[in-house]
């Protein structure tokens, strides 16, 4: 993939926590990122991950949770005295059971030049499931069978599974459920067929033994999955110079087709937990087949808004767009604080 560079279309991130309201009375907005995108009539629309928490109370950690209240899903707030000592402020385990301190849903931004957006004032998928108690978080969309696939993770108690909505107009959507259980995310879905069956990219999550890698996934009704293929993992463990994907991998936006075969933005992580950017190409008729593959990240943190954040030294994408003239817009989460803006370049 040595064709191809990610250049920066703005050396400042074009949305920022700031620029969102939160939705939830009492509560703050603590990151607006990794956003799917899509072209949708004259708009790029962004479907934001927002992750919202309770304000502070001294000496408590408020834990935001779907719990079953009369049988109906509903939003309710757990507080628990603050552990003794340093610990994580994102993630937190109390009585032997893990709890996020805050809640992610989705929120679409809007924008007719792809750069200066208005984001809508309420949520467009909330988490209304017992398999979503956690939040909702890192969609992606497909538009195919003339309709938009909204893949995106589900978090539970159980862990990370994958839900699928669809959407024709993005004011009404339907949730389809869960596709792939836990623990699973990172879904990208092809915008076509191919030999007769809807095709997917999943990342399976491993303990013991190996290492998250990408797999292949193919469907008849794209709900129902099968055939699962390892495809390609993280490099790092065999060769040093792949560090930079030695620690984590998994799939960004939907599959873009070329005249070379299917391009696949992916994410690597380090050791370190910092995240870059990189490519795959696949076979057109056969996408288990790798013709291609970045030998160095095209994008990685650099800026001091990419750096530090939420979650500090990452660029993650789940969302780009193909342009009128034919370039490619790739919208990326930076630091789980805001959203920056790049262009791909093929020379």
């Amino acid at each position: 993939m040595k064709n191809y560079r990610l250049e920066r279309l703005s050396s400042q991130p074009i949305i920022q926590t700031a620029d969102v309201q939160p939705f939830i009375e009492g509560y703050d907005v603590l990151g607006a990122f990794n956003p799917a995108a899509c072209q949708f009539g004259d708009e790029i629309l962004l479907l934001l991950r927002v992750a919202e928490a309770p304000k502070a109370e001294k000496g408590y950690i408020a834990i935001p949770i779907i719990e079953e209240q009369d049988g109906v899903p509903t939003l309710v707030v757990k507080k628990f005295k603050e552990p003794d000592g340093d610990y994580d402020p994102r993630v937190v385990t109390i009585d032997g059971k893990v709890y996020l301190t805050s809640i992610s849903y989705l929120r679409i931004a809007r924008s007719r030049d792809g750069v200066n957006f208005t984001i809508d004032a309420k949520p467009f998928l909330f988490p209304t499931r017992m398999d979503e108690s956690y939040g909702v978080e890192d969609a992606r969309i497909t538009y195919l069978d003339g309709k938009y696939w909204i893949t995106y993770t589900a978090v539970s108690e159980h862990g990370p599974g994958v839900g699928l909505a669809v959407t024709t107009d993005f004011v009404s959507v339907e949730r389809v459920g869960m596709v792939l259980p836990p623990p699973n995310k990172d879904v990208a879905l092809f915008p076509e067929k191919i030999n007769g069956n809807y095709v997917l990219l999943h990342r399976p999550m491993v303990s013991d033994i190996g290492k998250p890698s990408v797999w292949l996934a193919e469907s008849e009704d794209g709900i129902h999955w099968g055939n699962h293929r390892f495809l390609f993992g993280g490099r790092g463990l065999v060769d040093t110079k792949f560090e930079w994907e030695g620690g984590k991998i998994g799939a960004g936006p939907e599959p873009i087709l070329t005249d070379e075969g299917w391009l696949v933005c992916y994410h690597g992580a380090d050791p370190t937990h910092a995240y870059s950017l990189a490519l795959a190409l696949l076979d057109k008729n056969d996408p288990s087949i790798i013709l291609d593959r970045s030998e160095a990240p095209l994008l990685t943190p650099e800026l001091p808004w990419e750096r530090e954040g939420f979650f500090p030294n990452v660029v993650f994408s789940n969302g780009w767009v193909r342009r009128p003239d034919g370039t490619i817009w790739v919208y990326y989460g930076a630091a789980d604080s805001g959203v920056g803006l790049a262009k791909l370049i093929q020379e």
